[in-house]
């Protein structure tokens, strides 16, 4: 059994912690939520499994605790991508692109097979972290509305949109045969919603504005 060492107890705690969600997340992406057990992800990760009780009372608790720091993960990784980008319609890229890799690295179960295994209190918490990041997507929908880079619509409907295309991209990236074909893949998918939502670009690939109505030509 492998062993993990650290310099305090606090970073051993650390460090087992670490183990334990990494070790349910590579059987998540290998395996699937469903039969998974905690025995599993013990002897995955090295560790007896009564240390991971010390740690998770059990699979819901650990697959809340994967998913909020799997989330977490993602919007740091997306905030930082997107400093410095000005353009609503770039930043969309942005948020597509890293929406479709992160997909493909944590195989996520869906909404149904999350719920079947959390109780209600721990769906809830589960849901309100979520909803921190699909505001960053609202936001960015938002921006390009008001700079009319793309036609004035629901927010929600759109988002849905977005969100719905993201699986069917993750999985054709997932399946490419080499890098330039899974990017190919991606840049496809990016613009492809790009445009759903009504974006459109000059010859050279930058967004444009789009033109105003005349009624708001002539209100000026």
């Amino acid at each position: 059994m492998p062993k993990i060492s650290a310099a305090s107890n606090a970073a051993q705690r650390e460090n087992t912690q670490r183990a334990i969600l990494d070790s349910f997340g590579q059987l998540l992406y290998s395996h699937g939520l469903p039969g998974l057990t905690m025995t599993d992800v013990a002897k995955n990760a090295g560790i007896g499994r009564t240390a991971v009780y010390n740690y998770f009372a059990d699979m819901g608790e650990l697959l809340v605790a994967y998913a909020l720091n799997e989330t977490e993960r993602f919007l740091i990784e997306l905030r930082e991508n997107l400093e410095g980008i000005d353009n609503p319609i770039d930043k969309l890229a942005v948020y597509i692109r890293l929406s479709i890799e992160d997909m493909g690295r944590r195989h996520m179960p869906p909404g149904p097979a999350m719920r079947s295994v959390l109780s209600p209190e721990s769906f809830a918490k589960l849901g309100k972290h979520v909803r921190e990041l699909q505001m960053v997507l609202a936001n960015i929908l938002s921006e390009a509305i008001d700079q009319h880079y793309i036609p004035a619509n629901d927010i929600q409907e759109m988002a849905l949109l977005v969100h719905g295309s993201l699986g069917s991209s993750a999985d054709r990236a997932e399946d490419a045969e080499d890098v330039a074909e899974r990017e190919r893949h991606i840049a496809s998918s990016i613009r492809f919603i790009q445009m759903g939502l009504g974006a459109r670009f000059d010859a050279e690939g930058h967004p444009v504005a789009l033109p105003l109505e005349k009624d708001a030509l002539v209100a000026v």
